[in-house]
């Protein structure tokens, strides 16, 4: 998937998540900035699930923005996957 634009997805709403995705220059690789509410309990959890995501995607350099409220990992795969979605002009919504 080809990221060709910033996109996001989610909310700052208890139990949700914002992904804010941004794309790079091929080679720059990913960066992640989590933020979250459980990050001592489940920090290195989420941060295994968003590389997955990634993989599954096919995308390697990216930059995330994540602050995460509690949210279940499916609800931060849809997030991440909706926020993808329309970074790469496959889907509309916000910051298109």
């Amino acid at each position: 998937m080809e990221l060709k634009s910033k996109a996001q997805a989610g909310s700052f709403e208890s139990s949700d998540v914002l992904i804010m995705v941004e794309p790079v220059d091929k080679g720059a690789g990913r960066t992640i900035e989590l933020k979250s509410i459980v990050m001592q309990q489940f920090g290195d959890d989420l941060l295994r699930q968003i590389h997955s995501e990634l993989d599954g995607f096919n995308i390697n350099d990216v930059r995330l923005i994540v602050n995460d409220k509690g949210a279940l990992p499916p609800t931060i795969s849809a997030r991440l996957e909706t926020a993808l979605k329309r970074a790469a002009h496959l889907q509309t919504g916000t910051l298109k």
